[in-house]
């Protein structure tokens, strides 16, 4: 046996390649596509959120990776509470799910539940979640 020189990435800045006609707003909450390519945060079906967008980037005239966006995670985020399905102190250490690229919500909320962390505190302005 031997020692392994693993390489790593630090893991708080990450670029994604940004998926075809698409815009993402520095901070707001990204994911990638079934594809594997950038999209800002929704509820719809086959999204995996990998954090919030440290920039602008307007890929609306390219093709899928023609653009690359920096994304933070690993951190803690206080995002929007849904005015429908609001996060309650209840939730916290639970998951919550994406509203929108900028609002999370219980279970009950979005029609697709995906995930946008774990909440890890709720405040009157907002929800703090742990996008990792």
């Amino acid at each position: 046996m031997s020692e392994r020189n693993t390489h790593f990435k630090a893991g708080l800045l990450i670029g994604f390649l940004v998926a075809a006609s698409t815009l993402i707003e520095a901070g707001k909450m990204v994911a990638v596509n079934a594809a594997g390519y950038l999209v800002e945060a929704t509820d719809v079906a086959a999204i995996i959120v990998v954090g919030i967008a440290n920039q602008t980037i307007d890929n609306s005239t390219g093709a899928n990776g023609d653009l690359t966006c920096l994304v933070k995670r690993g951190e803690l985020y206080k995002l929007r509470n849904s005015g429908t399905a609001a996060v309650t102190q209840v939730s916290v250490g639970s998951n919550v799910y994406v509203e929108d690229d900028e609002t999370v919500a219980i279970v009950s909320g979005p029609t697709n539940d995906i995930v946008a962390g774990k909440c890890l505190g709720v405040e009157s302005d907002g929800v703090w979640v742990a996008i990792n």
